[in-house]
């Protein structure tokens, strides 16, 4: 490691401290003019007057994160380029979010996702979901902070915690000050620099090695290069049926209905609009997406016969693409610092979306309700916006906080997948009882996302569970640790996983749509068990609540009824 201390240099340090100073002169700059943040509806909701570019980039910056730019190249370094398949699912999937569950929430027109469900079921629903939500997006946060120092601490010895006080510090700012406007801003400008960090790597690896052919050879010979894993045995950790069916419910928890991305497409005019900009963000998330699997090839194109990790250069895999620029791109003065600003953007554009959707959520479902009992009136436009930017401090805070705890997590992607996966799919069979089904009520569907997320949790973090099958490494080019070949290799092809629970050893992928799966089946099945106890019969909904398809049978049912009865009162008179 001492090879990397000694590459970060002065004009490295110059290009970070750059692009920190530029995202907190754009919360400064949206501070002080326009409405400058004034008001709820431009904090929150950037006036609902944002330009489609900054909304898609946003999208995609949102959960494309520090997390994605280590954790997709050390999976395939590590795994293989099996993973690259998720981008399918990505496609496959846009058109259920666009055109099924976005026209819903924009049809309420609500600050928060979560008001859905209490027009829908009630109070409780709402509570209980704004909850789940809170609380997976605030260890989302610890672990988007921690990956970039990961980076920080392999590149230049800063410590961990330096690193992680330095981007949760600026976040915090430029979120706090700037609101919403300022964040989707800053989201243009830190994509943009988490392609330039991910291309760096790529273009070096293609320099080193000759061509993109020869990078794909020394792959294919490390057995990096397999696509064709069509098993539907769900204990794979990555086939094509986990990354498409487990990617593509993953995909709909997060870009369907979680808060973060709903209050993105409420910033713009228009259904259309948004619906333009959630198809505009799927090539810029498959570009990210792809490339940076590809990164993984590059870097293993000159560690395939010396693997880091293996000879003990850095400690974690998630260590890798970090390690490869000092390593090849050092000397090259500003380039380092250019990658290090590239992942730290990638941390600030994901944390600054959390904060200030988790700050709308806690306003409009916890603070203003319990508000209005105590106090029987309303606060002033003023008084709320001060509250909400007070919110939006103390979540970078408690963020910085889990940051700290994230260093104890294995493995940032999986990590965060699981996360998502767990919570998102049962919060995704909530919302999907609501707008795709008539008769479920608020016990079952409460009961059904409990059981969703106990299921969930249990699969998803019960043990013991056997380690992931990782795909051979080599240490024979390492002239200190050529000895260590056979046995690194032995143990990672002699692993046996029959004497383990079977779901413990069913995919991660996979932990999203068993939530999701319960939920809706419990959920519905309790519902129809209370409506048939009880006698309850389905109260006049508004149509609005209800996916297009269902809506419109409504409406129509509505119109006839009301066609009958003036047709029955004309011949009664």
């Amino acid at each position: 490691m001492e090879k990397a201390l000694n590459l970060f240099g002065v004009w490295d340090y110059v290009v970070l401290g750059i692009v920190l100073l530029v995202s907190s002169i754009i919360g400064l700059y949206y501070r002080f003019t326009g409405g400058k943040q004034k008001t709820i509806k431009e904090y929150l909701l950037a006036d609902n007057n944002m330009h489609i570019a900054p909304v898609a980039f946003s999208l995609v910056a949102s959960f494309m994160s520090a997390v994605t730019l280590l954790g997709v190249s050390s999976e395939n370094y590590t795994y293989g380029i099996q993973f690259i398949v998720i981008n399918l699912s990505y496609g496959l999937f846009t058109p259920i979010a666009a055109y099924l569950y976005l026209p819903v929430f924009f049809q309420l027109q609500a600050t928060s996702a979560y008001e859905y469900l209490e027009k829908r079921f009630g109070q409780v629903s709402r509570l209980v979901a704004s909850l789940s939500y809170s609380i997976q997006m605030i260890l989302y946060m610890g672990i988007v902070l921690y990956a970039p120092a990961l980076t920080l601490e392999a590149l230049t010895g800063i410590s961990q915690a330096t690193a992680i006080l330095s981007v949760g510090l600026v976040c915090t700012f430029y979120s706090t000050i700037g609101g919403m406007k300022a964040v989707l801003v800053t989201d243009v400008f830190q994509s943009l620099l988490m392609f330039a960090a991910v291309f760096s790597v790529i273009i070096c690896a293609v320099i080193e090695t000759g061509s993109f052919r020869e990078i794909w050879r020394i792959a294919a010979e490390g057995n990096r290069t397999d696509l064709l894993n069509f098993d539907i045995d769900p204990t794979v950790r990555h086939s094509w049926f986990s990354l498409i069916i487990g990617g593509g419910i993953t995909f709909l928890s997060l870009y369907a209905v979680n808060q973060t991305q709903v209050q993105r497409y409420l910033t713009v005019k228009d259904l259309k609009t948004a619906q333009k900009a959630l198809w505009l963000n799927w090539p810029i998330l498959t570009a990210l997406s792809l490339s940076t699997s590809f990164s993984g090839l590059a870097i293993f194109s000159k560690y395939y016969s010396c693997d880091p990790v293996a000879n003990n250069s850095i400690t974690l895999a998630d260590q890798l693409m970090p390690y490869y620029v000092v390593d090849s791109m050092g000397h090259i003065p500003g380039l380092s610092g250019l990658f290090v600003a590239g992942i730290f953007s990638g941390a600030l554009s994901s944390v600054s979306a959390a904060m200030n959707c988790l700050a709308a959520v806690t306003l409009e479902d916890y603070f203003k309700p319990v508000y209005l009992k105590l106090k029987k009136d309303h606060l002033s436009e003023k008084s709320l916006t001060f509250c909400t930017k007070l919110l939006v401090f103390l979540y970078g805070i408690i963020c910085i906080g889990i940051a700290f705890l994230a260093q104890f997590l294995e493995g940032v992607l999986q990590t965060a997948l699981t996360i998502f996966g767990v919570i998102g799919g049962p919060l995704l069979g909530l919302f999907t009882l609501g707008m795709f089904t008539t008769n479920a009520n608020e016990k079952g569907a409460v009961t059904g996302l409990f059981c969703g997320l106990i299921f969930a949790i249990w699969i998803a973090f019960g043990g013991p569970r056997p380690p992931s099958p990782k795909l051979p490494v080599r240490t024979d080019g390492c002239l200190s640790n050529a000895s260590q070949f056979n046995v690194i290799f032995a143990n990672n092809t002699e692993i046996t996983e029959s004497n383990y629970f079977w779901l413990y050893r069913v995919s991660y992928l996979y932990n999203g749509v068993f939530g999701l799966l319960i939920t809706i089946v419990i959920g519905y099945s309790v519902s129809m068990l209370v409506n048939k106890i009880f006698g309850i019969v389905s109260k006049t909904i508004d149509p609005n609540l209800f996916v297009p398809y269902i809506a419109n049978k409504m409406k129509k049912h509505i119109e006839t009824n009301k066609m009958e009865l003036k047709e029955n009162t004309y011949k009664t008179l």
